[in-house]
């Protein structure tokens, strides 16, 4: 039976509040991910948050129903609260009607298989939550393998991020590690590396990619360094014919994977 915390002054609901923090986030292994899509993703790939949050006005919802039995069968606790006490923990105006904590996981290279895809993402010093998010959703439309983050990444749990996974997250592997690890594990089998450069004048068109395909995107704002450049099996670019000179770094991996994927199906 759900209980009801109406009070701002709760322990719990701070403890929530907090994991809007990284190092509150990272010390308790937990983190938030609000709304019903996200939640029902999630849900389908058979994760379940350790609490959940909804406001009384969506307790009679179909979605909202089942994800509180759902919950509660899995030992977890169902909260109905307030809408205010819901915006204090989203920090939003506007919250959603759901709101869940869930315990962190994490993929270590080891873990992948790749021959589960022939679409890999790899994503070096990437900053921004909304480009992980969007590269995550990528992902998900091609059917990557995963997401390999290099060096010092955004965290992958941080409240934005998850929120512009819209759900991706828990569908798509998600590996954090360094250079040197990812390199020696990518060459132990078989895999192409391709990088996109704006210092080659291979159209990404013209080039052929081999199956399993590791797309590797640098850092948005100086790109990849040389080291990586030189290993990559190949180096493409995506013409730019107006002023500027590159693209978003999720909008150029989306590009680069949906050549993948038609070169793959063609």
């Amino acid at each position: 039976m759900p209980r009801e915390i109406t009070a701002f002054s709760n322990p719990l609901i701070k403890y929530v509040r907090d994991l809007r923090d990284k190092r509150h986030r990272r010390a308790a292994g937990q983190f938030l991910a609000e709304g019903l899509r996200i939640l029902t993703e999630a849900r389908e790939t058979g994760r379940l948050p350790r609490t959940l949050f909804y406001a009384a006005a969506s307790a009679n919802h179909p979605l909202v129903h089942t994800l509180s039995m759902d919950v509660e069968e899995a030992g977890g606790e169902s909260i109905q609260t307030t809408p205010d006490i819901l915006s204090k923990l989203s920090g939003k105006d506007n919250p959603q009607a759901v709101v869940g904590v869930f315990d962190e996981f994490a993929a270590t290279l080891e873990d992948l298989d790749r021959s589960r895809s022939g679409i890999w993402l790899v994503a070096e010093r990437l900053r921004d939550p909304g480009n992980l998010g969007t590269i995550l959703r990528t992902g998900d439309a091609v059917g990557a393998g995963g997401l390999i983050l290099i060096g010092e990444s955004v965290d992958p749990f941080s409240v934005e991020a998850v929120r512009a996974s819209m759900g991706a997250l828990f569908t798509i592997p998600v590996v954090k590690t360094e250079w040197t690890p990812f390199h020696d594990w990518l060459r132990s089998g078989p895999g192409q590396l391709v990088g996109l450069s704006l210092d080659t004048d291979t159209d990404y068109r013209s080039a052929s990619y081999a199956a399993p395909t590791f797309l590797l995107t640098g850092n948005e704002a100086q790109g990849m360094p040389p080291e990586m450049a030189e290993a990559c099996d190949t180096l493409v670019k995506i013409p730019m014919l107006g002023k500027a000179d590159s693209l978003n770094a999720a909008v150029a991996t989306a590009v680069m994977a949906y050549e993948v994927l038609a070169q793959s199906s063609g």
